[in-house]
This record gives C-alpha cells, sequence and structure tokens, in this order.
C-alpha cells in the first residue's frame, strides 16, 4: 500500500520549450516565448517548507487580467462553469493553502446573476492572477470515450465494467499525523489492519466477481483499458441506445503509463508512439499486451450517469474546451485557469473542475475536450509546453505575503 501521490514533482523542459506529439510520446521543440511574461524563482514568495502544495513550491503576483485581453466567448463559458462550481468552491478544503472557502464568497455572489455578455469584464472586476512556481506548464488532453458494451453479459461483451465497492475504503492520514496532512491511502480493511486493495492483475483474474459489481459488460478489453485512463465515458449498447458511466473511485495502485513503458522498451516503431500505435502493437501482441497492461495496476470503478456529464472530481460535470483537471495541491479546485501554450488551441481561460492519477505537480494541466471523433483527436495530440497562471480573488496575494511576513512563517 503507498501513499496516493498528492503533488509529486516533475522534471519539465524550460517555457521556452514545448513538446510536440500524441500522449506520453513526445518530441522537445523550440518555440519564442510570448504573451506574459513569468517571475523568476529568485522572486517567488515560499510560504512553508513543503514543496509538494502551492505554497511551499513559491508563489508571485501575475500580470493584470485586463493585459491578458481574454477571448469573450472563453470567459463565457468559464463564468458558467465557475458560477457552478461554486457550491462546492465555498465550502471544500483548499489543499493548496492558497485560499479557503470564504475568500472565494464574493467572487461567487456575483457571479450568479453576471450577464453572460460581460463575462470578461467579471474575471477583471473580481480577480487577480498569481503564478505558482516557475509557471511553466505542461498540458495533455483527454476526452470521453465511446465503445461497444451491454448492459448484460454474452459472449459477446464479457470484460466487467465495476462499481465501487463497499470494502475499498479511504484514509485521510491527516486525521492521524500532522506530518502527514493532505496525504491519503486507500484499501480495505481485513481483521485488525488496512492492506492494499486488489492491483489490476487480480480483479481481471476474477477478485472480486460474482459481488453484484457489475453495472455492464464491454466488448473489448483495450477499449475499456484506455476508457479508463479517461476516467468517464460512453457505452454504445446493442439496441442503439448509450449508457454513460463516470468516475467512481480508484483502487489506491499507483497509475503507470504503459506508452512509457513500451518506449523504454523498444517495443514501438517511430510513428507508431501515439495512441493509436499502442493498441496497434497491443493487438498484434495480445499476451504480452495484457502483460504490459497489467503493469498499470490502477483500477477505475464506475457509476452509470443519468444526468448531466462527465462529472469531474468537484462532482459537476465538466465542459469541453472549458474544464481542466489539476492538482489539487497546487491548485484550488474550481479556480480559473489561464493558459499560454505552444498549442494555440488550448490558450485562454479554463476552469480546474477536475483531478487525475497522472495529473501531478505545479502547472500541470489535462484540458478536456468533449466526445466524439474530433475530441479524440485534439485530446490525443495535445502535449504542449507553455506557461500558467491562476486566478484567485482579489486581496489574496497580498494577504499570502503578509503571511510570510508574520513571525513564525
Amino acid at each position: 500500500m503507498s501513499i496516493i501521490p498528492q503533488g509529486a514533482a516533475q522534471s519539465r523542459p524550460t517555457p521556452q520549450q514545448s513538446v510536440i506529439g500524441s500522449g506520453e510520446s513526445s518530441t522537445v521543440v523550440n518555440y519564442p516565448s510570448r504573451g506574459f511574461q513569468t517571475v523568476e524563482a529568485t522572486q517567488l514568495v515560499k510560504i512553508g517548507n513543503d514543496p509538494t502544495r502551492a505554497l511551499g513550491a513559491g508563489i508571485a503576483a501575475g500580470p493584470d487580467i485586463a493585459a491578458l485581453n481574454l477571448s469573450q466567448s472563453k470567459a463565457t463559458s468559464a463564468l458558467d462553469s465557475f458560477r457552478t462550481s461554486c457550491s462546492s468552491l465555498v465550502r471544500r478544503e483548499d489543499n493548496s493553502g492558497l485560499t479557503n472557502g470564504a475568500d472565494w464568497q464574493v467572487s461567487c455572489d456575483a457571479a450568479q446573476n453576471w450577464p453572460a455578455n460581460d463575462a470578461a469584464r467579471f474575471f477583471t472586476s473580481y480577480f487577480e492572477t498569481v503564478q505558482v512556481g516557475d509557471g511553466a506548464a505542461f498540458a495533455t488532453g483527454y476526452f470521453e470515450p465511446q465503445i461497444r458494451g451491454s448492459r448484460v453479459r454474452n459472449s459477446n461483451y464479457t470484460v466487467p465494467v465495476y462499481r465501487r465497492p463497499a470494502n475499498l475504503v479511504d484514509v485521510d492520514l491527516g486525521l492521524f499525523s500532522e506530518e502527514l496532512k493532505d496525504k491519503r491511502v486507500r484499501g480495505k480493511v481485513e481483521g485488525t489492519k488496512l492492506v492494499p486493495y486488489e492491483d489490476r492483475a487480480a480483479i481481471d483474474d476474477g477478485a472480486i466477481a460474482g459481488q453484484g459489481l457489475e453495472i455492464a459488460w464491454a466488448q473489448d478489453y483495450i477499449e475499456f483499458f484506455f476508457l479508463q485512463i479517461q476516467g468517464s465515458g460512453r457505452l454504445a449498447l446493442p439496441d442503439g441506445s448509450v449508457m454513460r458511466i463516470g468516475y467512481a473511485g480508484q483502487n489506491g495502485h499507483d497509475y503507470t503509463g504503459i506508452g512509457r513503458v513500451m518506449r523504454e522498451r523498444g517495443l514501438l516503431a517511430d510513428g507508431k508512439t501515439n495512441m493509436q500505435g499502442i493498441v496497434e502493437w497491443l493487438r498484434a501482441h495480445p499476451q504480452e499486451g495484457m502483460r504490459i497492461m497489467r503493469e498499470n495496476k490502477s483500477y477505475v470503478f464506475f457509476t452509470e450517469l443519468t444526468g448531466p456529464g462527465p462529472l469531474g472530481a468537484m462532482g459537476h460535470p465538466v465542459v469541453a474546451q472549458t474544464s481542466v483537471a489539476a492538482d489539487r495541491m497546487f491548485v484550488p479546485l474550481g479556480a480559473p485557469v489561464y493558459l499560454d501554450m505552444e498549442h494555440d488551441i488550448a490558450d485562454g481561460l479554463w476552469v480546474a473542475q477536475d483531478s487525475g492519477g497522472a495529473i501531478k505537480g505545479p502547472n500541470r494541466f489535462d484540458t478536456f475536450w468533449g466526445a466524439g471523433e474530433e475530441a479524440a483527436r485534439i485530446a490525443g495530440g495535445m502535449s504542449s509546453r507553455g506557461k500558467a497562471l491562476i486566478f484567485l480573488p482579489k486581496g489574496t496575494v497580498s494577504r499570502l505575503y503578509a503571511s510570510q511576513r508574520a513571525p513564525g512563517k
């Protein structure tokens, strides 16, 4: 059983470099710095000694929002998503340490009746920008895949889609030790001990089968494997209808990206290091492919979605080209995020409404592109370097600076 990683440091190229490629495959190329300028590391203000959260990584006041020339269409969509997030934002704990719920109340109250056609002015009126760490961002993309499935098992549909087991427990270690604040584990209780939950291989081999946990059945294991990585998706049922499933939990084991594993072993030919190439190799080598997929011990559980969706980590629907996944240790979930990336399509205002097992570290983001072939194409090719700013309620940065100067800080 391992501590679920909340903010592991990631190695990144400089802000003047970009990664061009798909998924985990990439080539680093240079591009000119543009948009806003990041603050040098020597100018960062660090509060506390914990580099696994925003305060310890260091912060700096960013440029005035008016200077960013927000797109009115992006601002309109971001305002709507921010408004949706407010019910959670004002009462949830901010693991990054940047804010508390009360900080967001004024902007959330104003958002409720703010006219959509004046959304850019909403953000310039109520927010200021902050750079976390060096501000050097890395963004990937995700989408809502659709695969073949059935509500009942038969000879064509044999891959179980499980709901979250009742014996899977989450433990907040910070309740037991201040040194373990914001650290969590997942496992199950056996006798008087908390032990690791079954990993992917054990679950595939039937460790939780026959317990009534199956909510549906997928036709293809590889398709379902990649749907698990996305965290939500759609099952195209035999009668032509669609069943939507969303993230309901994970078994507590670390996520392993199989693309990296396959590249390191020299299994992928040049030009075949994208998702399509990975799938082709897995299908051509079914036995070895299964062993490689099992090296990703992480396993995701689902629930059927009957309302708007898919749902992000906040429990609210994520929106194509507006919602972004982030590491909650560095970004308050619900906060607006401004990206200036090598891939211009990802530039502009987003709202952090989701998180993910592979989305760890400061300025690490996963942009959501919706459903369908175009969304899959964009998300699969989104692997981009650039710069990022977080929008916080006005007055937050000066308060944080003051706390750093206070005695004992």
